[in-house]
């Protein structure tokens, strides 16, 4: 248990990044979802648009600090050639 104030403080201040972070985290998994779920279902109009509406959700997790940069930009990368593959 923390004992200083500032200590008290800096777990009031973690306690509410975390819900921050929590709940952008869980935004961005339903956006994922969403493209994978019109992948699944062979639809690549939707899943193209689920895609394009998930991009500036995995960019602003990146710049947030919810995720690595990278790890963004790897999700993007994955979905955008498994939602061209569709096509094939």
């Amino acid at each position: 248990m923390a004992n200083t104030t500032s200590a008290k403080k800096a777990t009031r201040k973690i306690a509410r990044r975390t819900e921050i972070n929590k709940s952008r985290r869980s935004r961005v998994r339903s956006f994922i979802r969403k493209v994978e779920e019109a992948i699944a279902s062979g639809d690549q109009a939707a899943a193209q648009a689920a895609l394009k509406a998930a991009q500036p959700e995995l960019a602003r997790a990146a710049t947030k600090g919810v995720m690595h940069a990278n790890t963004a930009s790897r999700k993007v990368s994955r979905l955008a050639s498994r939602v061209k593959s569709i096509s094939a």
